[in-house]
């Protein structure tokens, strides 16, 4: 390796280059810069001294950077630098190229070691500690690689649906009464009188279609749930999707067979490094996600697996059992359960038919996605109806007044309609392999942390 010239003194001042307007450049774009002065800005990844020979390796929001230089007054790992040099070809830095140093200059110096060791991409660490120091953490390669696939599957969700005619909407998260009852619901004071955050924009997604006929949100929803699992946050980020003039809950699933198709398409078009290096495989999204009744399935992972399970629903373990089957049968990561029973579903689910066209009480037209043994997917057909929605108000013993704002649209002509919620940070996980939701969040809520 040639060796470079000492380092300007004056590297504690802004560069000559920089103050003649050189621009900015990526660590990515460092490829078509070879042989030519560039300008670097980031973080000092790492650091290391060889005989008189400074390596410091720059991280900025592409990607990483090795530098090369002598007599330089390196700073603290995390220190915010900028580095001007010539670009070289070098097989063994990342990228296949370095930056011979000519100035450097430290923007702002770190006054702290970080807690653990950013570079390493495996922390032997308390988890509880890399969360109470998650503003440094968060900074760490994989976890902000996680962050960078929400972004992108957000993004995807987002312009897919505009695609297909639907129009973004924001929705209330003080909320005088819960879209699924009383429960599960975190109380506020609302000048002087009690109010909730909301637990799902469900009802106000319902009235939209009155309006826009395709609706969706991206916002963030709050369950005062006492889960403490790696399945659980009590703030997450919902996808929420509702559509009017359906025939029934196959419309819904099939747009959101459409929908995961068209986030997997761009994850691989974008995302590919990221995946690389949490060693994560994207999944094929079949052209038709197969389908099971809840019964059958329950009856399945009896039969198959020797699982009983309780309740009204599948358990975590019959989900991953029912998952592994339509892995190992039909080469599917993805299966909808449905016909799920009306004791399991909330009051506005719309009650499934007969044969013979009669309406079935104990049924309804509600289902679940399972992706990789874990439900990511709730929805169905809704009630349009409303001395129907009445009806089912009334048996779910809730109080109708509470729920006048919302069921006085159904008065007016509503469409059939269904919809369905994925949970950002749920579908994040287990498409790269995170063993805990929370570090599919950048600033994490569950029944114990309310910091950083």
């Amino acid at each position: 390796m040639t060796q470079p010239a000492p380092t300007s003194p004056a590297q504690s001042t802004p560069t000559q280059a920089a103050a003649q307007g050189l621009p900015r450049t990526l660590t990515r774009e460092l490829p078509r810069h070879e042989g030519q002065t560039v300008r670097l800005q980031g973080f000092l990844h790492a650091r290391r001294d060889l005989g008189g020979v400074q390596f410091l390796v720059l991280r900025d929001v592409s990607g990483l950077a090795q530098c090369v230089g002598s007599g330089l007054d390196l700073p603290l790992a995390e220190s915010s630098v900028e580095v001007e040099g010539t670009v070289k070809a070098h097989p063994k830095a990342p990228g296949g190229f370095e930056v011979q140093v000519t100035a450097f200059r430290v923007i702002s110096a770190a006054t702290t070691a970080p807690p653990v060791e950013i570079p390493k991409m495996d922390w032997h660490v308390n988890p509880e500690t890399m969360l109470d120091y998650r503003v440094v953490t968060v900074r760490g390669l994989k976890e902000r690689a996680a962050l960078k696939v929400q972004a992108e599957l957000v993004a995807a969700f987002r312009d897919h649906l505009n695609t297909e005619g639907f129009t973004e909407i924001s929705t209330p998260k003080i909320v005088s009464a819960g879209a699924e009852g009383g429960a599960n619901l975190f109380p506020i004071e609302y000048f002087g009188q009690q109010a909730f955050l909301a637990q799902s924009p469900q009802l106000y997604k319902q009235i939209m279609v009155g309006v826009f006929e395709r609706v969706f949100e991206v916002a963030a929803v709050y369950r005062a749930e006492e889960h403490a699992t790696s399945r659980h946050l009590n703030e997450y980020l919902s996808l929420d999707v509702e559509l009017g003039f359906i025939q029934d809950e196959e419309d819904v699933m099939a747009l959101e067979n459409r929908l995961l198709g068209a986030i997997m398409v761009r994850l691989r078009e974008r995302c590919a490094a990221e995946f690389t290096l949490l060693g994560a495989q994207i999944p094929d999204v079949p052209a038709h996600i197969p389908r099971i009744t809840l019964m059958d399935a329950r009856r399945l992972v009896s039969e198959k697996y020797g699982h009983a399970v309780g309740g009204k629903d599948l358990d975590p373990e019959a989900e991953r059992l029912l998952s592994q089957h339509y892995a190992e049968t039909e080469g599917s990561d993805f299966v909808f359960v449905t016909k799920y029973p009306r004791a399991a579903r909330p009051f506005y689910t719309h009650a499934d038919h007969n044969e013979d066209g009669s309406l079935n009480p104990d049924l309804t037209r509600g289902f679940d996605l399972l992706f990789r043994g874990i439900e990511i997917t709730s929805g169905g057909q809704r009630i349009h109806d409303h001395a129907m929605l009445m009806d089912s108000i009334t048996s779910y013993k809730l109080n109708p007044a509470s729920l006048e704002g919302y069921t006085e649209v159904f008065k007016y002509g509503m469409p059939p309609h269904g919809g369905f919620a994925i949970g950002a940070e749920r579908l994040t996980a287990k498409l790269l392999g995170i063993s805990n939701v929370r570090y599919a969040r950048a600033f994490p809520r569950d029944r114990h942390r309310l910091t950083p």
